[in-house]
């Protein structure tokens, strides 16, 4: 077999692998979309009744919103700088090491064990209750890794020309990493962001024990809420309704869809600018 054919016949199979993997997508959309979007009207949305059978489901999309942006509030700078210092600042290999090594683990602990710790220490022991600040702070936890790795792959594959241009122009490498590197690297960055939301998004076990599950909108920060993944898993426990919970999770994927949407524009202004 030459080479020639081997090359074909490995670009048949990416493609081949590519195409199956949205027509699984685009199936499971269809079939949660076909189920729910019927049943999702005005009062389904804007309704604060805490009672199941009229239940909306305003307050569940408002608690994930607030959730989403608190932990991206903290993990984001955590994760970005610690990736710039690993790119750019780390000289001590061993170091490098065992902080990378130390992301991989703490990438593959179950989301139950961040849930269980977050409600020991962050709900009982540090006494801020079942709240979003507990919610967030475990949740910027699980997602440190992703944004941590995809950020340090992104600012490696900048060029090196960018960075010796700029520095030899007589810029400072604070000046080069803000002005030149990160700038470059903003669409691993986004990339970074949109993983960590759809893993926040996602995540029922870590809010369930940390934010808890009250069907309301929160006024502070101190406040415990139900997000839609909550509130779908209790719906589908509890065989309350398989249409509401099929039109809770219609509303999930919309809102996943318009978060990526939204930072999708916000990196190509960033770009363009």
């Amino acid at each position: 077999m030459t080479k020639n054919i081997k090359d074909k016949i490995m670009l048949f199979l990416i493609n081949l692998s590519a195409i199956i993997t949205f027509l699984v997508l685009m199936w499971i959309l269809y079939y949660v979309l076909k189920r729910g979007l019927p049943h999702i009207n005005k009062d389904f949305i804007i309704s604060t009744s805490q009672n199941f059978e009229d239940e909306g489901i305003l307050p569940m999309i408002l608690t994930t919103i607030y959730i989403i942006l608190c932990s991206l509030f903290i993990s984001l700078p955590i994760g970005i700088g610690a990736a710039i210092y690993l790119v750019e600042y780390a000289k001590n290999y061993r170091l490098v090491r065992i902080i990378r090594f130390t992301t991989e683990c703490l990438a593959g602990i179950p989301s139950i064990i961040f849930g269980l710790f977050g409600m020991i220490f962050f709900v009982t022991f540090l006494k801020f209750g079942f709240s979003l600040v507990s919610g967030a702070i475990t949740l910027s936890l699980m997602v440190l890794p992703t944004i941590i790795r995809t950020t340090e792959e992104s600012l490696k594959s900048v060029p090196k020309e960018y960075k010796e241009g700029s520095l030899a122009l007589g810029a400072s490498k604070i000046y080069t990493i803000y002005k030149v590197i990160l700038p470059t690297a903003i669409p691993g960055i986004v990339t970074a962001v949109i993983l960590s939301i759809g893993r926040i998004v996602g995540e029922t076990a870590a809010v369930y024990l940390t934010a808890g599950m009250v069907p309301r909108v929160p006024q502070t920060l101190m406040d415990s809420g139900r997000t839609l993944s909550v509130h779908l898993y209790i719906l589908a426990k509890e065989g309350i309704s398989f249409d509401k919970s099929y039109a809770t999770a219609s509303i999930l994927i919309l809102t996943i869809l318009s978060i990526n949407l939204i930072a999708n524009r916000f990196s190509n202004k960033l770009k363009q600018n």
